[in-house]
């Protein structure tokens, strides 16, 4: 079967570690599913994989990518929860089992025509959804839901978001509008800051710029090129909440301002099924559809990877077509 795998890790290089070729499939484990890929979506994610981030090299090679949907040996169309884990050793919460390991980091991935998973990881495909479309979901629209439920997002308040149109971000705007918050959004362009206002933002602004009023709940995963700018957009007794750092995880604190305005600083990473579950009941009641950049074949991956490095995506890139 076509694959991308990552057999070297290439910090300054990302690209020279991805090989694109034929791979045997490997014997199916008990209690595991065998999914045939119809679509597979990029994340960020893959691109620390190839630069060895989190990652062993002694695990290589690897099936790169990390979110996908498609259809199971007995035909049941779905999406593929990436987060490989016991809830039991999270208390009840998959993503914070201290073993847990993302699709790709030490199991094959998605960027391959079929993925095996745990019986868990499958979650029905929404039915308004088109493959390519419920590819999106698992990564960034369950990681966008679960940063709004932790910070108690809900109708009255004001949710600003930090760079408007990636795959977390073009979610969370679309999400916390469905939820009922009035959503302000941030991108460095005129074209992205319009693509943020389609998506349900009511009010967007210049990257840095100074707002009208202060906001109950920041979602940032840019990092340290907004850190400063999304402490000072908080109003006392509000939340930054946090999934990743595009830009640089080491930032100023600032924790004069955190305690003298009591904010809270909140992490988090993916989400468990039940909140994948909730992801697709939430999009289908709202009609919520993610937004699409553009779909590719396996070879075209790599232009997509460097699009991605660049800030040249709107969205999601989405593998449709293994040749």
């Amino acid at each position: 079967m076509r694959a991308a795998l990552v057999r070297s890790h290439r910090p300054d290089e990302p690209l020279a570690a991805l090989d694109i070729t034929e791979t045997e499939e490997k014997p199916l484990p008990a209690g595991w599913a065998r999914v045939h890929l119809k679509a597979a979506s990029l994340n960020m994610h893959d691109v620390w994989t190839l630069r060895g981030v989190g990652q062993d090299p002694n695990g290589l090679p690897l099936i790169l990518g990390c979110d996908g949907a498609g259809v199971t040996d007995d035909g049941r169309e779905v999406m593929v929860l990436p987060v490989i884990a016991d809830a039991d050793r999270g208390g009840g919460d998959e993503t914070l089992d201290p073993e847990r390991a993302l699709l790709s980091e030490r199991h094959d991935g998605t960027f391959a025509e079929i993925v095996h998973v745990p019986e868990r990881c499958l979650v029905d495909k929404p039915a308004h959804l088109s493959f390519a479309e419920a590819a999106c979901v698992p990564v960034a629209w369950g990681t966008a839901y679960r940063m709004l439920r932790r910070a108690d997002v809900g109708p009255g308040q004001t949710v600003l978001v930090q760079g408007a149109t990636g795959g977390v971000n073009s979610a969370a705007i679309a999400l916390a509008n469905a939820m009922g918050a009035r959503v302000w959004a941030t991108s460095r362009t005129e074209a992205k800051r319009e693509t943020a206002r389609s998506l349900g933002a009511s009010e967007v602004f210049e990257s840095g710029a100074k707002l009208p009023g202060r906001v109950d709940v920041v979602v940032d995963n840019v990092g340290a090129a907004t850190w400063r700018h999304s402490l000072r957009c908080v109003k006392p007794g509000g939340a930054v909440v946090t999934c990743g750092a595009t830009t640089g995880g080491n930032v100023d604190a600032e924790l004069q301002r955190v305690f003298f305005q009591q904010l809270s600083i909140i992490g988090s990473t993916g989400c468990t099924r039940a909140e994948l579950v909730q992801t697709g009941q939430l999009m289908e009641h709202a009609g919520l559809r993610p937004l699409i950049d553009r779909e590719i074949t396996l070879s075209e991956l790599p232009e997509a990877i460097t699009d991605m490095i660049d800030g040249a995506i709107e969205g999601k890139v989405v593998i449709t077509d293994w040749a």
